[in-house]
C-alpha cells in the first residue's frame, strides 16, 4: 500500500494555465465528479504544475483563467493535490512556491497514485 490517499477518481492535469483549455476542462471535470459524490484527487504533471503558481490571470485574447476554479477545490472537498516532483524540478519550482498545499510525488509515487485510484482522467 502506498502513502498516496486512495480515491475514486484521479484527474491528471498536464497542461499549463494558458494556451489551451485542457487545464480548465480537467478542473471542471473534477468539480463535476466531486459534486456527484466522487472522491477526487488531482495530479499536476509536466506543465500542469505551473497552474499552481500564484498570480495567474486570464490568458491572451481574454481566455478565462483557472485561478477562480482552483480556489473552489476545497469547497467541493477536493483536498488531495498531488504534484510530480520531476515537473517541479524541470521548472525550477519548490513545493513552497505553490499557492495551494500539495503533496510531491516521486516517479514511484506517481505510479502508486495511478494504481490507487479506480478511475483516471487525463487532461
Amino acid at each position: 500500500m502506498s502513502e498516496t490517499p486512495t480515491a475514486d477518481l484521479l484527474v491528471i492535469l498536464r497542461h499549463g494555465p494558458h494556451g489551451t483549455s485542457w487545464l480548465r476542462e480537467g478542473l471542471d471535470a473534477a468539480l463535476v465528479a466531486a459534486a456527484f459524490g466522487r472522491e477526487v484527487s488531482l495530479l499536476f504533471m509536466g506543465e500542469g504544475v505551473t497552474a499552481l503558481l500564484p498570480g495567474q490571470g486570464p490568458g491572451a485574447l481574454g481566455q478565462k483563467g483557472s485561478s477562480a476554479t482552483l480556489e473552489m477545490l476545497e469547497m467541493y472537498d477536493i483536498r488531495t493535490l498531488l504534484v510530480e516532483e520531476q515537473a517541479l524540478a524541470d521548472f525550477g519550482l519548490q513545493v513552497d512556491d505553490m499557492r495551494l498545499t500539495v503533496i510531491p510525488l516521486s516517479t514511484t509515487g506517481v505510479a502508486d497514485a495511478l494504481k490507487d485510484h479506480r478511475l483516471i482522467l487525463t487532461f
